[in-house]
């Protein structure tokens, strides 16, 4: 109903540009709204493959709340979809724009608007970057967790969109755990605030958890409380090498299971270390099968460095390396971060995987995309946030050769098919987006799902919020 009353508007003719952007610039700039179809087109999709993007008839880059609820009352008024945007860094094609929408990029609302080290939350607008918030608290000796692997350039807004996690998510949790509270503008331009600025809080439906991941589907977030943790100290990291996926894996089951909090766990086969060699020549090991990644902040860290290497070894690790100050340890952490990035330039483009298993099951996924690659003729590297069993098995191939774009699709959902059938989730911290939503359905059921229409039918009636993500 939702996709067929926005369908029936384009039969009928959508609003012209030309009338659209007059009513725009009825309460908007005349710099914040966007019609050079060039420039436009530049926002036409995030960084997901195989994911159907349109042409928008507008993008707008508002930076006050006033602006964004104008946009929206303009948008229910002449019925135009609406695609709420940030960096564009996303992997699921939830910031694709639609053909003849308005692009709602609010990466110019980009002040921190309060630090409180008393209450210990940060109030900030959506454009915010990661890091620049991590660094902004960091100057009062306070701690905000998630850590996209994209931090650099992601927002905080996208962050809240996608609920996206990040390297430390074993200890820390990911973002859905940190925000308090949201002001949201409704899709029809009402302003409504959720949650709370305190460390408790239970009135009525928790509706802040239900926008967070809801991929600008429900309404768009102009304001954010975060909860904010005292700066741990320098975390130092331990580097384990295995002479197999499934020893490292067993390695994995073991820290967990002995009680042990590392701040970070990580794992990358030996695919992954060696497109970060052949990128970067950082000299890691290329014998090794898996490589294990594990760091403390506590205020022993070489101690509890010693009991995690103890117990590698004892699942059959080769070797243990673990550093011996900060700089060794950015240096380790620097080959993970660079490893989706050396998988592209293996052969140019990657689909990006987001299977979440429980970790007894993680060495089975692993062993199972093996499989798989060999059935699919494709290089498939695997990184993965150990600790918490999400997986990023990456699919690289040419995207200019169909018949190996088609096998990469494949086994991108044989992968997808294979984290469901371990018990596991078919995203972790990516999103559903575009590329995923038939595999929501398959997750969550017919009666799951609708009950997520109906969800949405309450917030959004017209169907203009981001349509066609998620279902």
């Amino acid at each position: 109903m939702i996709m067929s009353r926005i369908e029936a508007r384009r039969d009928e003719d959508t609003v012209a540009a030309g009338p659209l952007v007059d009513r725009l610039l009825g309460g908007l700039p005349p710099e914040a709204v966007l019609t050079d179809p060039d420039v436009t087109a530049s926002y036409a999709n995030d960084m997901a493959s195989f994911c159907p993007a349109g042409s928008p008839a507008v993008v707008v880059l508002p930076r006050t709340v006033e602006q964004v609820q104008h946009v929206m009352r303009t948008a229910t008024e002449l019925r135009v979809p609406v695609v709420p945007q940030g960096a564009r860094t996303g992997l699921s094609g939830a910031a694709n724009a639609t053909d003849g929408c308005i692009v709602l990029s609010l990466t110019r609302m980009d002040a921190i608007l309060e630090i409180s080290p008393v209450d210990r939350i940060a109030v900030v607008e959506p454009g915010v970057v990661n890091a620049a918030l991590s660094r902004a608290v960091g100057e009062h000796g306070l701690y905000y967790p998630p850590d996209p692997s994209s931090w650099e350039t992601c927002t905080i807004g996208g962050n809240i969109g996608t609920a996206s996690g990040g390297l430390c998510c074993v200890k820390y949790g990911v973002t859905a755990e940190y925000v308090l509270g949201l002001d949201v503008v409704l899709a029809d331009g009402r302003l409504m605030s959720t949650g709370r600025r305190t460390a408790k809080g239970v009135a009525g439906y928790d509706l802040t958890r239900l926008f967070v991941g809801s991929e600008g589907s429900l309404g768009v977030v102009v304001r954010a409380v975060l909860a904010l943790r005292p700066k741990p100290p320098g975390q130092l990291v331990l580097a384990a090498e295995f002479a197999s996926g499934a020893a490292a894996c067993d390695a994995v089951c073991h820290i967990m299971a002995g009680g042990h909090v590392p701040s970070l766990l990580e794992l990358m086969d030996r695919t992954t270390v060696k497109a970060v060699n052949d990128m970067a020549r950082m000299g890691l090991p290329e014998s090794t099968e898996a490589l294990l990644l594990a760091a403390f902040d506590t205020t022993d860290p070489a101690a509890d460095l010693a009991a995690v290497g103890a117990l590698c070894e004892a699942a059959g690790a080769t070797q243990v390396v673990p550093a011996e100050d900060a700089a060794e340890s950015e240096l380790l952490l620097q080959a993970r971060r660079m490893s989706l990035v050396a998988l592209e330039a293996v052969k140019g483009t990657t689909m990006i995987d987001d299977v979440c298993v429980p970790r007894s099951r993680l060495g089975e996924l692993i062993e199972g995309v093996e499989r798989i690659s060999e059935k699919y003729r494709l290089t498939i590297g695997v990184v993965a946030h150990a600790g918490d069993g999400n997986t990023h098995p990456t699919v690289c191939f040419d995207a200019a050769d169909p018949e190996e774009s088609r096998r990469a699709r494949e086994s991108f959902d044989e992968i997808m098919a294979l984290g469901l059938e371990l018990g596991g989730t078919i995203t972790g911290e990516h999103g559903v987006g575009v590329l995923k939503k038939e595999w929501l359905a398959r997750e969550i059921g017919p009666v799951g799902l609708e009950m997520q229409r109906a969800v949405k039918q309450v917030f959004d009636p017209l169907g203009i919020l981001n349509p066609g993500k998620l279902f």
